[in-house]
């Protein structure tokens, strides 16, 4: 199969195309492409080692692709800065989190916007976060390494959206949660890309991102091996039988 073959439908707003990347020796991808439309929520599945973290990487600049392109708002990013693809409206909230611990909430959520200089515009986007998540502006003195991991996710997610950005990149959100919270951060993932930014999204639990995303891509040992609209790819066998649990 072609990965050119399955490009999600749509003007494109990120496009990936024929990217291998590497870690020393080892090859994390094999060339693949795929594109992420304006407006949309994109999912790529896959099992633990298949190379959906290395591909949010490789688009937010923390490894460099050895081949291929990665083009955003029509301008090739793949050999630019992490901050500068911030800065031209890439958020990436990755797995784990990656919290500063020994800050406070509101220290966290103001490092989100650090490449940003408008005053009145961070502190409008930080009074949007407070509204969305009000628990961070209850414990906004609090230390984020002493938050609860529902909490530290709300917060990862919030110090992304203080960057103000057009594609928010998602690692396991819901990684170690309870089935009640990761209910919550679906939700809040519906929210963010209701209020007009496109979301790319990694995530083991299937079943939920298939439910809120438009297109999905099936990542196996670093290529793309399925791809297509999220309500075919619930339907479709394998990923019933590999990634649903169904029979």
């Amino acid at each position: 199969m072609s990965n050119r073959d399955n490009r999600a439908p749509g003007p494109p707003l990120l496009t990936v195309d024929g990217i291998e990347t590497f870690y020393g020796s080892i090859q994390a991808l094999k060339g693949i492409s795929f594109e992420v439309p304006e407006r949309s929520i994109v999912t790529l599945l896959g099992a633990n080692g298949a190379g959906k973290s290395t591909t949010l990487k490789s688009i937010s600049g923390l490894v460099a692709p050895a081949r291929g392109s990665v083009t955003f708002k029509g301008q090739r990013i793949d050999r630019r800065p992490s901050e500068e693809i911030v800065r031209l409206g890439i958020s990436h909230v990755p797995e784990g989190r990656d919290l500063f611990p020994e800050l406070t909430v509101l220290e966290n959520l103001k490092m989100g916007a650090y490449v940003r200089t408008d005053k009145r515009a961070i502190q409008a986007s930080l009074e949007r976060v407070h509204a969305r998540f009000p628990i961070l502006a209850q414990r906004r003195a609090q230390l984020a390494g002493t938050l609860s991991g529902g909490e530290q996710q709300m917060l990862a997610i919030g110090r992304a959206l203080m960057a103000a950005p057009t594609l928010m990149l998602l690692d396991e959100p819901s990684l170690g949660l309870a089935p009640m919270l990761v209910e919550e951060i679906f939700g809040i993932i519906r929210e963010i890309h209701a209020s007009g930014t496109t979301v790319l999204l990694v995530e083991q639990n299937a079943n939920k991102a298939l439910s809120i995303a438009d297109y999905g891509y099936v990542l196996e040992t670093g290529t793309i091996s399925l791809a297509g609209d999220s309500r075919q790819l619930l339907k479709d066998d394998h990923v019933r039988r590999a990634y649903l649990g169904q029979r």
